[in-house]
């Protein structure tokens, strides 16, 4: 019996694992590829491009400020994770006929929803706001004790399962509800 080709890579990457320092590496590792690929300009950066600007027209022509809408967005995501749609929704626990509306844009999710799916991504905190922003709701607060214990799991490569337990563990309400 011959492994598909995508469950091979995911397999080499750590992500059939669910031992959290294997899935720490495998983040790591993509951290390192995505770095290369990706030079993104910092905030502060473009607000000090913006400030040094004669008009805002000019710095918007010469920046892409466009957020990308939740579909595109995730489809980015499973692209440069080299995941496949099907497995994300199952991971993240969600419904497959809400998941895949979710993913062609048909219905919007909620925050626990869109958290869930960044989980089963195993994405990292910038991604997971991104998505969080893409979604329309609020980014990831550590101030706030719930958001505080999902961005320490999270940074530590904690699968969702057990990101539950640790919420509930300080009384927190939980991802999958």
């Amino acid at each position: 019996m011959s492994i598909p080709k995508s469950l091979g890579r995911m397999a080499k990457a750590g992500w059939l694992s669910d031992e959290p320092a294997v899935r720490a590496q495998a983040r790591a590792r993509r951290r390192k590829r995505r770095k290369r690929r990706v030079k993104e300009p910092l905030t502060e950066e473009l607000l000090n491009e913006l400030l040094e600007s004669p008009s805002p027209e000019q710095f918007a022509s010469k920046h892409d400020l466009r957020t990308p809408s939740l579909p595109e967005y995730m489809a980015q995501l499973l692209e440069e994770h080299d995941l496949v749609r099907a497995k994300v929704v199952r991971e993240a626990g969600i419904n497959e006929t809400f998941g895949w509306q979710i993913f062609k844009g048909e219905r919007g999710c909620g925050r626990d929803k869109a958290l869930a799916l960044a989980f089963a991504m195993n994405l990292d905190l910038r991604e997971t706001n991104r998505l969080l922003q893409a979604a329309g709701q609020s980014a990831l607060y550590c101030k706030n004790r719930r958001d505080a214990i999902i961005v320490f799991c999270m940074e530590k490569g904690l699968p969702l399962r057990r990101t539950d337990e640790e919420l509930y563990r300080f009384g927190e309400a939980t991802i999958c509800q």
